[in-house]
């Protein structure tokens, strides 16, 4: 029992994953399978960076005092070319069998992996483009539809059925129409200068 609660970030996560899930197949309104998608995107976020945790680990950020230490101590042994490898040895994992570096300041501290908040960093940004685009074609469907149920969106496109040629020269005249930026009856600026 004591081994099932203590993994209660990964309990977290299958329940936000299973939420968002749950929220983008039940819902059929646009904006609310957006905000399903986002709460199963914070969920695998959530995941990588619970992986990327080290028990007693702090930010891999190694102090200027320690980093002078070592490099002292490195210098003065003679292992001048070993220098910048004893910076990165800071933790007994990492030392293992190098008896010389286990006596080093700082060789107790033990470090996070930084990876997966890096990675996850960029997962962020993708993600907020995406909704970006999400509820830009949310509002874009809105206008067109007047609605955002997906239920309604269907049955109007099933009312509608396929696209004709009176649809096509409509939109190809409008679209003309906008693209001119007057009408036939007001000439453009670079007609009266002619």
């Amino acid at each position: 029992m004591e081994q099932v609660t203590g993994l209660y970030n990964y309990w977290i996560v299958i329940v936000l994953m299973m939420t968002g899930f749950y929220i983008v197949l039940a819902r059929r309104n646009l904006i609310k399978s957006v905000i399903g998608l986002n709460i199963f995107q914070t969920s695998v976020f959530l995941l990588y960076v619970t992986m990327g945790k080290v028990r007693g680990g702090t930010a891999p950020i190694i102090p200027p005092e320690v980093a002078a230490a070592q490099a002292e101590a490195m210098h003065a042994s003679g292992h001048a070319e070993q220098a910048t490898h004893a910076l990165g040895t800071v933790s007994e994992e990492i030392v293992g069998s190098h008896a010389g570096h286990a006596e080093l300041p700082g060789a107790e501290i033990i470090y996070s992996n930084p990876l997966p908040s890096v990675l996850m960093l960029t997962a962020i940004v993708v993600g907020i483009a995406t909704t970006a685009l999400a509820l830009a074609l949310v509002v874009r469907i809105r206008e067109d539809y007047g609605t955002i149920e997906e239920d309604r969106i269907l049955e109007i496109d099933r009312a509608d059925g396929l696209p004709d040629d009176d649809d096509e020269d409509q939109w190809i005249d409008a679209e003309a129409h906008s693209l001119a930026g007057s009408s036939p009856d007001n000439p453009t600026d670079s007609e009266s200068v002619n």
